[in-house]
């Protein structure tokens, strides 16, 4: 018997599987055979709905992604790095480990 290849379904069908399975018309049986889905992956997706369906009606707050960025520190430490490249940078040249053209 031959494995099935990966597949990767929309999040637009998850949502139409997750939802017929909502609805509670046909049994999960019902609804893998009608979607060629495994019924524990219904399962899963129906989960997934129900707890991000507070989400849609704007009920949570938005979690920002991005963290917070110290501005003074990053300009600080990018200063000092470019010193200490500059030090090195020009002890290397006058000891003649280093090119003076690159």
């Amino acid at each position: 018997m031959s494995r099935r290849p990966r597949r990767n379904h929309t999040p637009a069908f998850k949502a139409k599987v997750a939802l017929a399975a909502v609805k509670g018309e046909k049994t999960l049986a019902e609804l893998a055979q009608q979607f060629d889905v495994h019924p524990n992956q219904i399962t899963a997706w129906k989960a997934q709905l129900l707890e991000g369906a507070a989400g849609v009606f704007g009920s949570e707050p938005k979690r920002d992604a991005t963290p917070t960025v110290d501005v003074k520190m990053l300009h600080a430490k990018i200063g000092e790095l470019t010193v200490t490249n500059d030090f090195l940078s020009g002890a290397l040249g006058k000891s003649g480990l280093l090119s003076a053209k690159r």
